[in-house]
């Protein structure tokens, strides 16, 4: 039935309301959508509103991945590594002295508080970083990337409202700005995607913990830091303040990056703890207290026994919740499913048919920038064009920013299983020592990749799994050959080039089924 009725036509497309189109949230997919809309010639209107986070944090155009998802996340990444490289590079014969003299003032906090300077050294080369001067730059990029979507759609025509919409009936929103300034407008269709927000820790003193809504604004030097939670933005935050030289610890409940490959999971934070990130596992905070020196006391329950330590800094990462309660659904009679909070849509469509929705608050659809943006554009052409595509959420790629990347295109081993059956399934692995790791003498074999292939589909893969640098540049180019339906003889028979990490995995002859050592020596 809805592949006969893509969009709802019971309503003519003449009509007496505003717009045709309004879109509720500017973020990567809600932007997308309101862009594609537009080139159809339609009347859009764009809304758009930063509630700012407990701490007090907001900002501009273009939602979590610009402002405080991806964008900042991968900027940060690339800071921790340079760091790494800074400590390779007298391997590789380069001579550093004194490194870069900081302010004493980026160590210096308003409450007194001081700070070591962050001296990511080895005895031989010494250097600091300035952690006001990554935040002040990043701001400065991220700025000038709302300013070109807010002039983006003022020069194709798309309405910018930067107000908190609010549904009163099926047709019709209520808009509040800043200044409380409420005005109301309607239209025939509309698209809601405003995307998640992270989930508040609600633990006594739950309040002093700061979210990654607030980690790149922080005007201060995190310091000594917890990070609560094992999602990955828990490891991947955790990852690039280590980066840094702050100490850092990382509490988990049970298992590191839920719904991911489990083995993937274990092999990158044991890459973490070997690089000095502390694990409090298995764990649950019971309370964070303020102490007067600024500092927070955080309890915890582990083994049946209650430990405290002191930090700078409490990172709450434990998950995300689609901003769904504030909107006026009730108004609608657009359904939420209860367990995830989520809408329930097919084909973007909700149960409401002139109401669509997008991104991270549809239940089931991976909570990627990518997936949004592609699914918005799809879905302004069915409504617009004569398009009959339809987004395919299966097979899509991803990478963890964690210090050594973990990226991932189809099944999981655990899922795989599940789905084939073990006996179906023939999984070939290698662990391997990138050559630029060779000089500075750093750890054999830590890296780390597996492709999964259904033996009775002439060994077609179905799953691939890289631990290693740059893992996300790999895994896009990988996809595509899986999404075409790429056997391991196809992989095989691909020449790999010479010396990268990407070539392991035309070269992969070990299945996990031999029992035989996937460890490597030599090119």
């Amino acid at each position: 039935s809805t592949m006969t009725n893509l969009i709802d036509d019971d309503e003519p497309e003449t009509h007496n309301y505003d717009y045709d189109l309004i879109v509720i949230g500017g973020g990567s997919g809600g932007l997308a959508c309101a862009k594609e809309a537009k080139s159809f010639d339609k009347k859009v209107a764009l809304l758009d509103f930063v509630v700012p986070s407990p701490h007090g944090t907001k900002w501009g155009l273009g939602g979590t991945c610009v402002n405080v998802g991806c964008i900042p996340k991968k900027l940060m990444h690339q800071a921790a590594l340079l760091g790494e490289s800074v400590k390779d590079a007298r391997h590789y014969g380069w001579e550093i002295e004194g490194g870069t003299e900081v302010e004493k003032a980026d160590n210096k906090v308003s409450d007194g508080l001081s700070f070591d300077p962050l001296d990511i050294s080895e005895p031989e080369v010494k250097f600091n970083h300035s952690w006001r001067k990554l935040v002040d730059a990043i701001r400065d990029h991220i700025g000038s990337l709302n300013f070109g979507y807010r002039t983006q759609l003022r020069s194709l025509g798309v309405e910018y409202l930067n107000a908190f919409g609010v549904f009163v009936d099926p047709h019709t929103i209520e808009c509040t700005t800043s200044q409380k300034k409420v005005s109301r407008i309607t239209a025939r269709r509309f698209v809601i995607a405003t995307g998640g927000r992270p989930k508040q820790l609600e633990i006594p003193g739950g309040e002093h913990s700061i979210t990654s809504d607030d980690i790149f604004y922080y005007k201060k030097p995190p310091g000594k830091t917890l990070v609560i939670g094992a999602s990955y933005v828990a490891l991947e935050c955790a990852g690039f303040l280590k980066g840094f030289g702050f100490d850092v610890s990382i509490m988990v409940r049970s298992i590191f990056l839920r719904g991911f490959d489990q083995q993937m999971a274990e092999l990158s934070g044991k890459y973490m703890a070997d690089h000095g990130v502390k694990f409090i596992r298995p764990a649950v905070p019971l309370s964070i207290e303020k102490l007067p020196s600024g500092l927070f006391k955080v309890t915890w329950e582990q083994n049946k026994q209650q430990y405290s330590e002191e930090y700078q800094t409490v990172l709450s990462a434990i998950g995300r919740t689609a901003e769904l309660k504030k909107i006026g659904l009730e108004a609608t009679g657009v359904k939420v499913d209860e367990t995830s909070g989520k809408l329930i849509t097919e084909n973007e469509r909700t149960n409401v048919p002139h109401i669509y929705a997008l991104g991270d608050i549809i239940k089931d659809a991976p909570e990627l920038t990518p997936v949004a943006i592609r699914a918005g554009r799809l879905l302004a052409r069915r409504l617009y064009g004569s398009s009959k595509e339809t987004m395919d959420y299966l097979n899509i790629p991803t990478t963890i920013f964690t210090p050594l990347e973990y990226g991932c295109c189809g099944y999981s081993e655990e899922l795989a299983t599940q789905a084939f059956g073990e006996d179906n399934l023939e999984v070939y692995h290698t662990n391997f020592k990138p050559l630029e790791w060779t000089v500075p003498h750093r750890e054999d074999n830590a890296c780390y990749m597996k492709i999964i292939c259904l033996s009775k589909e002439k060994e077609r893969v179905v799953g691939i799994h890289v631990l290693a640098p740059n893992a996300g540049e790999i895994i896009q180019g990988f996809s595509v050959a899986m999404r075409a339906g790429a056997t391991r003889s196809l992989f095989e028979e691909t020449v790999g080039i010479h010396p990268t990490c990407a070539e392991e995995l035309t070269t992969l002859s070990i299945s996990k089924r031999s029992g035989k050592s996937a460890e490597k020596t030599g090119c």
